[in-house]
């Protein structure tokens, strides 16, 4: 009994333990969590403002941009899918790579080849794990991005989109994006959204009627696409990253949470065994002692 009681001790020690991490990992993430959603609040207006100057001069001006104007026969779309560099999140990263998942599914279903692009070390260890051809890859900036990393995302991708289709690099037809929406700290959507050619995303303008407005390109539309778009992409990006990073620190709190929780649970649930083997024990001992006391009375009886 004494060596039961000795293992239920040592499991209390070790879930203990577990409990310490687990709440300090809910302690950090709730404590970054309010920053990464100031960022989001403070990117959202100007990434929407910017879709809608792009979407403007798209839709007023008779240009037939590349990045526009969605090519006749499609062959090659990019995927850019960010998940988490670190684990302990849940199924946050897990819900990002089966959207990406789906996704290539449909594109391939339209007969398009179909080249990755990962944010995130889950993502990037999905892939190589499963020896499947990855286009570009960037990790370590998951929980905290910053503008420079999503321009350098950015630049790949355009990079890509703009490279002629008979040249050494083969170019890419569309651009979509999968990351994770982040609406509330109990809500957080895997999405999948298309970024090239040009796909209104947002708009909380009221559609026009009558007449539409004439706008004056300077020195031309094409110019001004040309100076746009890239800042588009980059924008847009950027933001994703940052809705990615805030659900991601509130899918680990939540996660970290219910693992402390659970530990606590198991903490009571092992003392109650604990204490029930204890008192096993000592009834045991007790009894050994008043069976020993009157073994001890027989004798003695039967001497005399």
């Amino acid at each position: 009994m004494g060596a039961q009681l000795r293992v239920y001790r040592r499991r209390m020690r070790s879930v203990k333990a577990t409990k310490k991490i687990t709440k300090a990992m809910e302690l950090i993430s709730a404590s970054r969590i309010v920053k990464a959603q100031q960022r989001v609040a403070a990117s959202t207006p100007y990434a929407n403002e910017l879709t809608r100057a792009v979407s403007a001069v798209a839709t007023y001006s008779s240009t037939n941009h590349p990045l526009t104007t969605p090519p006749e026969n499609p062959k090659r779309a990019a995927i850019l899918i960010i998940s988490a560099d670190r684990g302990m999140a849940g199924a946050y990263s897990n819900n990002a790579v089966k959207e990406g998942e789906q996704l290539a599914s449909l594109l391939r279903e339209r007969g398009l080849e179909v080249s990755s692009y990962l944010v995130g070390r889950k993502a990037v260890n999905y892939y190589k794990f499963r020896n499947r051809p990855v286009a570009g890859a960037w990790t370590g900036f998951s929980d905290s991005p910053t503008y420079e990393k999503a321009k350098e995302v950015a630049d790949a991708l355009i990079t890509a989109f703009l490279a002629d289709a008979h040249a050494d690099v083969d170019g890419i037809d569309e651009i979509h994006i999968v990351y994770t929406e982040f609406k509330s700290m109990l809500t957080q959507n895997a999405m999948a959204k298309r970024m090239l050619p040009l796909e209104v995303v947002e708009s909380a303008m009221p559609i026009p009627t009558g007449l539409l407005p004439m706008y004056e390109f300077e020195p031309n539309a094409a110019t001004v696409l040309d100076a746009l778009l890239p800042r588009y992409i980059e924008a847009r990006i950027f933001n994703a990253m940052l809705q990615s990073a805030a659900s991601e620190h509130a899918a680990r709190r939540r996660a970290m949470k219910s693992a402390t929780d659970n530990a606590d649970d198991l903490i009571k649930s092992l003392t109650r065994l604990a204490n029930a083997a204890r008192q096993a024990e000592i009834t045991q001992e007790i009894s050994e002692i008043v069976g020993g006391a009157d073994a001890l009375a027989s004798a003695s009886a039967g001497s005399e």
